[in-house]
């Protein structure tokens, strides 16, 4: 056979295997590829597998995703409603903690997100349990286990009595990784309506006063107070890092008539608020 001929049977040749090899490939997409697993959670049905950046559970607000494995399928669940309850066994009593509602992760299958607060921790993690309650097609399902929640080594989460005989609770959201100029602060706020319920504390106000204590406790330009962005349920505001280093970030806590429920100003006599967050980078 000629040349002529036998070059285009092979372009044809080529084009209908690479037609026919795109049409057949289900590329698999691990839409977990960025997490690192924290811990499973097991029943005789599912499997529940717990995500976050870090692999573990500490004390602050921790985001957390979650996937459900059919365990007879070797599938992911794609049309789960989840619900979640953590609590802590304390030696006389047991409590919970603020915690989110969870949803499906955007742009993804068999992911939901959502996240946790925790306010306390033992010095070797014992303590909590996490209960997931979810339903597939209909059907009620549980699991539950004891999980490993470490202390952070900076106090980013704080619990307290407000002057209106009020418990709140208050939490660093963002920033997860800070930098020197201008950062977007978010912090959660909840109050303690019983042992079990943390509902978010809506439209107070609070004041930010940034320092630097190993550096003579000077604060930074251009920080604005926090208030409440209703979109994303959390205070909102600007946070001023001039260097990398240790800061305490100083809050008073404002109701909604403007009334100080909890912190104070600095002053060269009063080097911290009793009202306090703290960062290191």
């Amino acid at each position: 056979m000629k040349l002529k001929y036998i070059i285009p049977i092979l372009c044809v040749a080529l084009l209908t295997l690479s037609c026919s090899t795109d049409d057949d490939t289900d590329p698999i997409i691990n839409e977990v590829e960025d997490l690192v697993k924290i811990k499973e959670l097991t029943n005789a049905t599912h499997t529940i597998e717990l995500f976050n950046a870090s692999g573990t559970f500490k004390t602050g607000y921790n985001a957390i995703s979650i996937r459900i494995k059919d365990n007879a399928a070797n599938t992911y669940v794609t049309n789960a409603t989840l619900s979640w309850m953590p609590v802590m066994q304390m030696p006389t009593m047991q409590h919970s903690a603020p915690k989110s509602d969870i949803s499906k992760a955007l742009a993804k299958k068999t992911v939901y997100d959502g996240f946790i607060v925790y306010q306390m921790a033992n010095l070797d993690g014992s303590g909590w349990s996490l209960t997931i309650n979810y339903t597939i097609n209909g059907t009620n399902y549980m699991a539950s286990s004891d999980i490993v929640v470490m202390q952070s080594e900076y106090q980013n989460v704080t619990s307290f009595m407000g002057a209106d005989g009020k418990r709140y609770l208050m939490a660093i959201v963002e920033p997860q990784d800070p930098k020197i100029g201008i950062n977007t602060l978010k912090v959660g706020l909840y109050t303690m309506e019983t042992m079990m319920s943390f509902p978010k504390v809506e439209g107070f106000r609070m004041t930010l006063d940034p320092r630097m204590p190993g550096m003579g406790n000077h604060s930074s330009p251009n920080n604005t107070d926090l208030t409440y962005n209703m979109t994303d349920g959390l205070y909102e505001g600007n946070l001023s890092l001039t260097m990398t280093g240790y800061w305490v970030l100083n809050l008073k806590l404002l109701n909604a008539a403007d009334e100080v429920l909890k912190g104070e100003n600095v002053t060269e006599q009063n080097p911290k608020s009793s009202l306090y967050l703290e960062l290191e980078f």
